[in-house]
Formats: structure tokens, sequence, C-alpha cells
């Protein structure tokens, strides 16, 4: 049924329409929601009628059912070159022509972009190639049209000198330029022309996954983590499928109190980009404000392994260590990350080490453990670093046994532990 209503769509975009194609092809999708070719073609009937917003809609439902689409990459990028989005356009003819390197349009297409950025020499290079391709597939109008576009980028004798003085004219950037640039934008301070330039973007192509990546990082430097996450998550949906959506939705989760969700996603960045160290200080800092010190000392442990000299690593792992009241490694890496910020000139970091430093060595702390802190140690241990467990086990043994001493509480636990366990 679908295919009668898909060939009267066709039928009909051919008498040009444009209104009655379209119905047909929705009538198509309705009968069969994963038919790729026909979102194809209302998203051509919907460009030709000069809906362009939706049209882009439709291709990239096409692409998302047909990954390997070569046309509808090919009609996206046409459709976003029609709205000025030049970065997002090459991206998407740079995949047509990935998917087929004899595709003379999307060479044609690559050329007329490359020129409105002002690449010349890369604009008529494109346009050669598609001449060439033109003329092997016998397609002499459109080779003519080609070779007329090389004679009038082609510069003149005489203005030789002033089309070098002027080739470092201003270029649009590519995607990834762009969006750095906002990035480095937002840093800077200027949070709301950033947003203004993603929410337009977004207007242009709201399936523009990178995007909403963005604005939820800029998002999230607002401290706006539920919105950031929003965005994330309509990232992730549209296969954005990179670390950094990962990494920050993890920190988003965390300011929120989700900490298992921030482990998970760190845990799924880590799997994309093994080698980060800030990724193991995230969930450092995560298993930490979760009470599991002894994992937050193997990620930061990892951090260092990655980056020696991160003051930040050394300074949350003793932070970690004296929660676990092992001092003397506490001090050591208060020691590390105070002399590292030194280095750096981190004045604010190097004053509230050596404040977390003082405290400690006000304690009278000394470098023969004492009986208490050996018991400490070992109960610790038996409940997976989780000194939280620990606390309510003593809180029970002293509502059993009211009056004994601390140690005794510990002793009581710790038999009480490793009887269980069979020790």
């Amino acid at each position: 049924m679908n295919n009668n209503f898909y060939h009267r769509g066709l039928e009909k975009a051919k008498q040009k329409d444009y209104a009655g194609a379209i119905e047909e092809f929705t009538r198509a999708i309705e009968q069969d929601p994963y038919f790729a070719e026909a979102y194809l073609r209302r998203g051509l009937a919907r460009y030709d009628s000069g809906d362009i917003l939706n049209a882009i809609s439709d291709y990239t439902e096409a692409l998302q059912l047909n990954p390997e689409s070569t046309r509808a990459y090919y009609c996206r990028a046409l459709a976003r070159v029609a709205l000025k989005n030049l970065p997002g356009a090459l991206a998407d003819v740079e995949q047509a022509i990935r998917f087929d390197c004899n595709y003379a349009s999307a060479y044609n297409l690559r050329g007329i972009i490359h020129r409105k950025q002002g690449y010349i020499q890369d604009a008529i290079a494109n346009f050669k190639k598609a001449a060439q391709l033109y003329l092997q597939q016998k397609d002499k109008e459109n080779c003519r049209l080609c070779l007329e576009k090389i004679k009038e980028l082609q510069p003149k004798e005489k203005s030789i000198v002033v089309q070098q003085v002027n080739s470092q004219a201003p270029v649009i950037p590519s995607p990834q330029e762009y969006f750095t640039q906002l990035l480095a934008k937002a840093e800077k301070g200027d949070i709301r022309q950033a947003l203004e330039d993603l929410n337009w973007a977004l207007q242009v192509d709201p399936h523009d996954a990178q995007a909403y990546c963005l604005r939820g990082v800029i998002y999230c430097k607002q401290e706006n983590y539920r919105q950031a996450i929003a965005d994330f998550n309509q990232a992730l949906r549209l296969n954005f499928q990179d670390p950094i959506v990962y990494r920050n939705r993890g920190k988003a989760r965390f300011h929120l109190g989700d900490h298992q969700g921030a482990i998970a996603d760190f845990n799924q960045a880590l799997q994309i980009q093994p080698q980060d160290a800030l990724l193991y200080i995230a969930r450092g800092n995560t298993y930490r404000a979760m009470g599991n010190h002894l994992a937050a000392i193997a990620d930061y442990t990892h951090a260092l392994q990655i980056n020696p000299d991160d003051a930040q690593a050394y300074y949350y792992r003793a932070i970690a260590y004296s929660y676990l009241e092992q001092m003397q490694n506490a001090i050591a890496d208060y020691q590390r990350a105070a002399s590292i910020f030194c280095e750096k000139e981190d004045w604010e970091n190097y004053q509230q080490v050596l404040y977390n430093l003082k405290k400690i060595q006000s304690r009278g702390w000394n470098n023969s453990p004492s009986r208490y802190d050996i018991l400490h140690q070992r109960l610790l241990r038996l409940v997976g670093g989780y000194w939280e467990i620990a606390q309510r086990l003593l809180e029970q043994a002293k509502k059993y046994y009211p009056g004994m001493s601390e140690e005794w509480y510990m002793e009581k636990v710790i038999d009480d532990l490793e009887s269980d366990r069979g020790k």
C-alpha cells in the first residue's frame, strides 16, 4: 500500500504539484515509518516548495534510517546552503563524497561552498573534479557549467599580485572551528551571545547534535544543570557519541546529587577516551562524595599515572587519604600539590592546600600510627572503603554493649565481620 502512495507522490512531484506530493509521501510514511526513501522524497518536495527547515528534518530522518544515504547527505547540504549554514553544508557534502567518490554533483556543491567561504583554490579544484566526472558521465552541459565557474575564479594576469595580497580574506569556519569559537566566547563571559548563536543554529537545523552538546556545556557553566542534561540527552538521541557529552552530563548529574548516574556517564566516557586524566579525577570526586574513598584514591592514582604533575589530583587524593586517616599519605600529597601550585603561581589553590596541611599538622600527627589508627584502617578495608557502613556497625555495637572504649567497639565489629566471612 505504501508503494502506491510513494509512486503517486513521485508522479505529483514530477508535475510540480508539491503539496500533493508531500501529502502522498506522508501517507507512505504513515504506512511504513521506516521508509527512508519516502522521507527523502518528501524532503525534496518540501525543498522545492520553499519549506527548507522541514526539508532538512526529513533528510535527517532519512539518514537516521539509512546512515549511508549519499543522496540524503547531498540534499541536506543543498538545503543548508540555502539557509547559509555553510559549516553544516560542508560537513554533509563531505560525507556524501566519502560514500561516493564519483559523485559529480557533490564535488560541484563543495566547490560552491568553498567559493562562498573564500577558499578560491579549493573551489577551483572541486569544480575541476566535478567537470571531469560529468565528462566521464557524458553530461556535457554540467561539465560546461563547471568549466565556466573555473574560468570566472581564475585570476587575470594583471591581477595576480592583487590576488596574492587578498588571499587572506575572511573565511567561514568549519563546524568544529565554529563551535570552538562559540565555546571560547562563553569562556570569556559572553554566555548570552553564545547561547543566542546556538539557538539560531538549532532553529536552522533542529537536528544538529553538536549544537545541543555545546549548548549543554554552556548551560553547565550557568549551573543550569537540568537544562544541560536535557540537551545532552538530545545530542545522544541524535547519535552524537562523543566523550564530551558523557563527561559533562556526568558533571551535571554530580551537581544534582545523582552520583550513580554520574559514575555511569564517566564510565561511558572512559570507554571512549581511556587516557583522559580529568575523567578519572571527576569520577574520583564522585566516589569521594559517595563515601567510597578507596575507589576515589584508585581513580586519582590512575589520573596521576597519566599526568604525574596534576596538582588537583594530588590535592583531592590527599583529602581522601585524610578521610581514611592515612595522614602520612595525605601530608605527602598535600606537599606535592602545594609545590606544583607554587610553580604555576596558582596562589589561591596554594593557600587552600597549606590551610588543609596546617589543620593536619595542628592535630599533632606523628609518623607512628596509634592502635586506633591501625584498627581504623583494618575496619575500613573490611567494609570496602565505605566508612559510613563502618559507622553504622559501630553504632549498633554501642547500643548492645554500652560503656566500652572506641577501640573495643572497633575490635568487636572487626571480629564479627571476619567471623561472618569465615576468617
